[in-house]
């Protein structure tokens, strides 16, 4: 506990200085913080964070030193460059975020899938990850979307939008398979009928409330 002179009111919060004021306060009693160490926690992972991101750039150019020196005919060090990067996003976006767990898990695993392409770009391509990583992860994303329409049954029709972007997605997948980037179409044709599917479904079975959800988003009348 604290008390200001100027005011002559003791403060309780763990505190410097006077809310009123702005002057510096005495401590007279040592009180228990009345609040969650919410900040405290963050203050540790952000420096777990900042420890992480300078000794990943330190790794980085000791790899890439070693990549030229040793006259290496594949960039390595930039794939290594990659895995670093991504264990970096995982520390501060999945951990320290404040978006939700659904935007969490899409954003990083589109994340992890261009980082595959650039990973097999680097290697010289061959067309694995847009043949079969990018349509098997929008396969289990879809799956994920239905598990948690399940788990969270009163509100399942929030998930729509995310069926949405789902099919865009699946679109540049059947896309690229056509357009033969992807060296097999009925992946690509796979992927896009589950997301096309799973939305159709959710319309039809949803009915009215589904329709309404749609409406809201897109500000139809």
């Amino acid at each position: 506990m604290s008390r200001c002179k100027n005011c002559n009111v003791e403060i309780l919060d763990e505190t410097e200085r006077c809310p009123l004021c702005n002057s510096i306060l005495e401590r007279t009693v040592e009180v228990e913080n009345m609040y969650p160490t919410v900040r405290l926690v963050t203050r540790k992972l952000m420096m777990i964070s900042n420890i992480y991101l300078f000794a990943a750039i330190v790794t980085e150019v000791l790899l890439i030193a070693a990549n030229v020196l040793l006259e290496s005919q594949t960039w390595w060090s930039l794939i290594t460059g990659l895995v670093l990067v991504y264990g970096y996003l995982l520390l501060r976006y999945a951990i320290l975020g404040k978006s939700g767990y659904r935007s969490k898990i899409f954003i990083l695993t589109m994340i992890a899938v261009l980082m595959l392409i650039a990973i097999d770009l680097l290697v010289g391509y061959r067309g694995w990850a847009v043949t079969y990583v990018l349509p098997s992860c929008i396969i289990a994303i879809d799956a994920g979307i239905l598990f948690l329409m399940f788990a969270n049954r009163r509100n399942w029709q929030s998930y729509m939008m995310w069926q949405i972007v789902m099919i865009l997605i699946s679109v540049v997948s059947l896309s690229l398979a056509v357009a033969g980037v992807a060296n097999q179409l009925y992946l690509g044709i796979a992927a896009n009928a589950v997301s096309v599917f799973l939305f159709l479904g959710t319309l039809i079975i949803g009915d009215r409330k589904a329709r309404t959800e749609l409406k809201r988003r897109f500000h139809m009348k």
